[in-house]
Parts: structure tokens; C-alpha cells; sequence
């Protein structure tokens, strides 16, 4: 008798007590980039966008009255391309529902010991040579390295490969109107 009482308010309490209760679906079409999504991008750190690889050839002569001294060597270097991650400023993105706009550091060289010593290579050599004329002689190698690898077009292949990078990455998080910036 007692399971048929409890069983009578159950049903009168499923059908009449809550009438009022219904169950319903929301979309929120806005896309919100977190604290920690910005985070993680800026914790890449630095991100290589193109690289160039190079060798020189260069070479030194010192005059003396009987003979002259003469270091020619081979330096190879691979220079890297792309931007800093930890130079963003902290109001570098700004999102309304699903645009975003994003200010990135400047594209620039990313490592400056890009000479890999181990590969160089002394062609020729006559005479005597401290290691001062030979840091002398790595310096200018490292000058003509930069002089040929720092070309407008190297940097504009860099700028635009960092440009689609990031759009790929903001439309995977739902992005569909990105704008990318860089600083001056």
C-alpha cells in the first residue's frame, strides 16, 4: 500500500509539479582567445619563418718586404629568420566575435652566432696568423653573411611566410576575418 501512495505522488508530481521546466539548447557564436591561449602561443618563443644558408669565402693578405702572408678560409653559416615571441607586447591581439587582429614583433635575424666553426675551413694558408687576425677575418666572414642573407626579399619571404603561419593557427582556433601586423 505504502509503494502505491509513493508511486501516485511521483506520477503527480512528474506531471503537474514541474510543468514549468523545460530543456534548451544555446549557441554562443562568439570565440573568446583565453589568457592561456595567448600564453602558449607567446611561450613558442621564437618561431623561424625562413633560413638561409650560405658560405663565404675570405680571404686576408699581410704585405712583408721578403714574402707575403696570405689566410683564405671557408666559413658556412646558416642564417635564421622570424620573429621573437617573447618581444610581443602585451596588447598585441584584439578579438570582437570571430575577427581578430594581431600586432607582431618585427622579422629579424634570431640567432647571431650563425657561423658553425666546426665546418670551417682554412683553403689556403702562408705565414704566420694569431688568433686575433683570425677573429678579425670571422668577422668579416659574418658581415658579408648578413650583407648577403639580410636582403629585402629574404625579409619580405619571412614576413609573409610568418603571415600565413599565423592565419592557419587563428583559423584552426575559429577565427575567419584575421588581419596580421608587423611592427615597424
Amino acid at each position: 500500500m505504502l509503494a502505491l501512495v509513493l508511486a501516485i505522488i511521483v506520477v503527480w508530481w512528474l506531471l503537474f509539479a514541474e510543468k514549468d521546466n523545460h530543456v534548451a539548447v544555446n549557441v554562443d557564436d562568439g570565440i573568446n582567445i583565453t589568457p592561456e591561449q595567448i600564453e602558449s602561443i607567446r611561450s613558442i618563443g621564437q618561431w623561424e619563418f625562413l633560413s638561409v644558408s650560405t658560405e663565404e669565402l675570405v680571404d686576408t693578405t699581410r704585405r712583408r718586404l721578403l714574402r707575403d702572408d696570405q689566410l683564405v678560409r671557408i666559413y658556412y653559416g646558416t642564417l635564421r629568420l622570424g620573429v621573437d615571441l617573447s618581444d610581443i607586447r602585451g596588447d598585441w591581439i584584439q578579438t570582437r566575435g570571430d575577427s581578430l587582429v594581431a600586432m607582431l614583433p618585427k622579422v629579424k635575424l634570431l640567432d647571431e652566432n650563425f657561423i658553425d666553426e666546426a665546418r670551417t675551413k682554412a683553403f689556403y694558408e702562408s705565414g704566420s696568423w694569431t688568433p686575433r687576425d683570425r677573429e678579425l677575418l670571422y668577422q668579416k666572414a659574418r658581415r658579408q653573411m648578413l650583407r648577403h642573407a639580410l636582403t629585402p626579399q629574404n625579409l619580405q619571404s619571412a614576413q609573409d611566410n610568418a603571415d600565413l603561419q599565423f592565419r592557419q593557427l587563428f583559423r584552426s582556433m575559429g577565427y575567419s576575418n584575421i588581419v596580421i601586423r608587423f611592427e615597424n
